[in-house]
């Protein structure tokens, strides 16, 4: 799999769970890489936690995070 590909993978989860209503509560980075908790934006829905280990998806939530603001449109990848 390619760098894309593995950055692609964990950007599509962080919005998807960023699209249902989740929303980041804590980012811990270690060696293995960062550990990010979604709480839940409903009843019902339990936290969830990912794994990130591309630096491009690190950068992504942080970004997300500091705007402040929900991802944009999906972005649709052609090869």
């Amino acid at each position: 799999m390619s760098a894309f590909d593995e950055f692609d993978q964990e950007r599509q989860a962080i919005d998807a769970l960023l699209e249902q209503g989740y929303q980041v509560i804590r980012i811990a980075e270690d060696l293995d890489g960062a550990r990010v908790t979604f709480a839940p934006g409903g009843p019902g829905q339990s936290p969830v936690e990912l794994l990130l280990l591309t630096a491009d998806a690190r950068k992504h939530v942080t970004t997300v995070v500091f705007a402040g603001r929900k991802p944009a449109a999906p972005i649709e990848t052609v090869i």
